[in-house]
């Protein structure tokens, strides 16, 4: 069997991190979702996937073509038409000889036992991976009679169930008769959903999640540590309470690494006097110096935080630069739910402990603050002295204007 997996969403939800980069190379546990989604179809069993890519495609082609996941790949363009089901019509004629193939998003977190519950049952047209989730107002909720999907309600305020469809999928090649078939929805999208009724469902038991808004990459990270091997490194005069995964590289100086699970990504230096605390990714090449504080956060590639900084319950994109002093503050006075101002409006995190969460490229200056649950898009520059109390779009230079008296 092969797998088809659709990787060419830009996922809007995960603004400002997806402003440079498709949904699926978003980063949780030191790579990007697609990896991980990689990693557990090779668990079930397949060797060979094609990925189908459309949002800014070069950075997924170009990642993989460095970065070996121990499979075959091939990667097919989905054309100009958008939804998940143009995605998957987009690689009729690429599957080779599979008659049957497994379909997974690429930009869900889940476990190779999902997969292997629906490519076991299998065995005619489409069999669908169905899961009971606590909040089933966000996906498409299957109604099922005898087995079979009878009807999808996509994200209702009042679902009528919390039995939803997961995205993983086995289909036979007959299945792109169907998709030539269906026609957009209200979005203008053609959707995978819409070929789905008569399919065969199977509910299934193991850990899946579909990471829809930047402050879920916790619980994708935390589950996907937990199932992480521990690996030391360069460790020199440290305090190491927690599980350290370490890659080549990466080294830890005179620094104290509390309870938890820390992931630190190659070439990257932590130390001397900093603290890692909660559970935390650190990307690649990046550099945590002196009393700086890293809290429960997810740092892409290449940050660095050299001096007196704090950084908690945030998640932080590729090449940011922290000055001196630089603190993100992550809980409100009131000590209720922080709220996020998305591009759809507010949404509550759920969480009392959420930071910020930061696009690509950003510079901050000496002794600057981040409020709770702002976002701050790529290439801005944050001033010294900043407190940024409002969510900052694309390339905004902000900076205090201070009147001085001699």
């Amino acid at each position: 069997m092969k797998a088809i997996i659709l990787a060419g969403g830009e996922g809007k939800r995960m603004h400002p991190l997806t402003y440079t980069r498709p949904k699926a190379m978003v980063y949780a546990a030191g790579r990007p979702l697609l990896w991980h989604v990689l990693m557990e179809v090779k668990k079930a069993g397949i060797s060979e996937a094609l990925i189908v890519v459309k949002y800014r495609k070069e950075m997924i082609m170009d990642y993989f073509g460095r970065n070996d996941p121990g499979m075959k790949l091939e990667f097919v363009e989905q054309g100009e038409q958008y939804g998940t089901g143009a995605a998957l019509l987009s690689a009729k004629g690429k599957e080779a000889d599979s008659d049957r193939f497994l379909v997974v998003a690429g930009d869900i977190v889940t476990e190779s036992a999902v997969m292997k519950s629906v490519m076991e049952v299998h065995d005619k047209w489409i069999t669908v991976a169905a899961k009971r989730v606590e909040r089933p107002e966000r996906y498409g909720v299957l109604q099922v009679k005898n087995g079979l999907v009878d009807s999808i309600e996509e994200k209702s305020d009042n679902p009528k169930g919390n039995l939803v469809n997961t995205s993983v999928y086995v289909m036979d090649r007959d299945v792109f008769n169907g998709l030539e078939k269906i026609t957009p929805s209200l979005r203008g999208e053609y959707e995978i959903t819409d070929a789905l009724v008569g399919a065969k469902c199977v509910e299934v038991q193991g850990f899946w999640m579909d990471v829809a808004y930047p402050w879920e990459l916790f619980e994708a990270q935390d589950y996907l540590l937990s199932k992480m091997e521990a690996k030391a490194g360069k460790v020199e005069n440290c305090t190491v309470k927690g599980k350290l995964i370490m890659e080549e590289g990466a080294e830890l100086t005179d620094s104290y690494i509390d309870n938890g699970m820390h992931y630190i990504g190659s070439g990257t230096r932590i130390g001397p006097h900093s603290y890692l605390r909660g559970n935390n990714s650190i990307g690649q090449n990046c550099e945590i110096g002196e009393s700086t504080t890293i809290k429960n956060s997810v740092l892409f590639d290449g940050v660095k935080a050299k001096h007196l900084a704090y950084i908690g319950d945030s998640v932080i994109g590729e090449n940011v630069n922290f000055g001196s002093g630089t603190q993100t503050a992550n809980y409100r006075f009131d000590e209720g739910n922080v709220s996020v101002i998305t591009d759809a409006g507010g949404v509550d995190t759920g969480r009392k402990k959420m930071g910020c969460v930061v696009g690509d490229n950003v510079k901050f200056g000496v002794l600057s603050c981040v409020m709770p649950g702002k976002t701050i898009g790529n290439d801005c520059w944050i001033g010294s002295g900043v407190n940024v109390d409002e969510n900052m779009g694309i390339g905004r230079h902000v900076f205090l204007k201070q009147e001085k008296t001699i």
